[in-house]
């Protein structure tokens, strides 16, 4: 959901600058992660990239069962690579037992060092 509010207005809420602060980090923190993928994109191989991604949402995540939020077609989009690539990648993840998909949307690391190896 997203919601429209004048900045002026937020500010009259908060008089000591937190509000100010807390936005700078969050542009900060997108800023970041922004400049991550683009050096994905341009400097990963599709394993790594692959690697990466799962990696991400299963940090953001936090839990041992994960649910992608998209599709492998979106996936591949987001990472630059074609959807068979993407397929081929999970399943080569998925022989070498670093991940485990209950379903194609639903996935569990069974070994992070494996996974953070590729991903760096």
């Amino acid at each position: 959901m997203i919601r429209v509010a004048k900045r002026s207005s937020l500010h009259a809420l908060t008089l000591d600058g937190s509000l100010d602060r807390t936005l700078w980090e969050a542009t900060r923190r997108e800023l970041e992660r922004t400049q991550e993928h683009l050096l994905m994109l341009g400097r990963k191989n599709a394993c790594e990239k692959v690697a990466s991604f799962l990696m991400d949402v299963a940090q953001r995540v936090g839990s041992d069962v994960v649910s992608l939020p998209m599709g492998r077609q979106d996936m591949a989009d987001y990472l630059g690579l074609t959807i068979e690539t993407v397929s081929r990648m999970v399943t080569q993840l998925q022989g070498s037992q670093i991940v485990e998909f209950a379903t194609s949307r639903q996935f569990r690391v069974t070994r992070w060092p494996a996974l953070e190896q590729l991903a760096a």
